[in-house]
């Protein structure tokens, strides 16, 4: 059943539960729009801490949901939209890493500077 707490929110729900869809759309919309991301280097760092086996399921929860809101196609303020489209993006990221900042580890930000360096070669 749908309430209106919940309403809109279910496809991020079950993006939670499959990390692998998570990860082939995560890459596919970062590669697009990564240039225009300011927050791009904490939402790979996100990303990568949300999969890593060591993070506990209730920090994977609420990184995998923030990253589902960036994946998915609804948005409260759609992306396309020049300076204002990734803000909602970026406050639901933000609010994520706030409550679970303690376990983005140094690893995790190595990784997203290489992912990042990796997306802006040339010829990538």
């Amino acid at each position: 059943m749908i309430s209106e707490q919940t309403a809109g929110f279910e496809p991020a729900d079950e993006l939670t539960k499959n990390p692998e869809s998570v990860r082939r759309r995560f890459w596919a919309k970062f590669k697009r729009v990564a240039a225009s991301l300011p927050f791009a280097e904490d939402l790979l760092s996100a990303y990568y801490c949300a999969l890593d086996r060591q993070t506990p399921r209730h920090v994977q929860a609420a990184l995998l949901g923030a990253i589902a809101y960036f994946i998915l196609p609804f948005d409260f303020i759609p992306d396309m939209l020049p300076v204002l489209g990734f803000t909602d993006d970026a406050a639901v990221l933000a609010t994520a890493i706030r409550l679970v900042a303690a376990h983005i580890t140094p690893e995790h930000r190595a990784a997203a500077n290489a992912a990042l360096k990796r997306t802006f070669e040339p010829g990538t």
